[in-house]
């Protein structure tokens, strides 16, 4: 059992101290997730909360069938596209800012492909943000958005093309 795992087992059991290892390690990696989905720093911030008070809470339902990072960015996602349908219910409309890269890599190439991943379609966006930042394999992105695998190839494959054409 990797160490991730064991702290959730131990999170499940009621240790606090392990979930709060469980928070730092993946709060940052799920904000950053949450902002590719949403482009919305307050609204990445909230899903952040909110995944991680489902990690909280359903620590005891987690199986062991995939990595717990995967289960983890599947809680996120799901609570971005939930949170997504309140707004849209509230007719409130949800802001896209550009892409804010991090500041200290907003310099040279990496502004120009932050620039060049902020006019992908989500999909693509998002595919392209588990596979480089996260370091997900395609199958565990697979299960993390709920497409077959081969969908993943193709939303990489036409990420790949229009980043390629932005930054000539």
């Amino acid at each position: 059992m990797g160490d991730a795992a064991h702290l959730l087992e131990q999170a499940a059991k009621g240790d606090e101290g392990a979930f709060a290892r469980l928070y730092d390690r993946f709060a940052d990696r799920v904000f950053r997730y949450a902002l590719t989905l949403l482009r919305n720093r307050h609204l990445a911030e909230e899903v952040t909360q909110e995944t991680m008070l489902a990690v909280w809470k359903g620590a005891g339902s987690y199986s062991g069938r995939s990595k717990v990072s995967t289960w983890i960015f599947g809680i996120a996602r799901n609570q971005a596209h939930r949170l997504l349908e309140r707004e849209a219910r509230a007719h409130r409309r949800v802001e896209e800012p550009l892409f804010l890269p991090d500041p200290a890599e907003a310099v040279g190439k990496e502004e120009a492909v932050s620039n060049a991943l902020s006019t992908l379609p989500a999909s693509q966006r998002e595919v392209v943000f588990l596979t480089f930042y996260e370091g997900l394999s395609y199958p565990e992105i697979a299960s993390v958005l709920g497409v077959p695998e081969g969908t993943v190839k193709s939303r990489m494959f036409h990420a790949r093309r229009k980043l390629a054409e932005a930054l000539r």
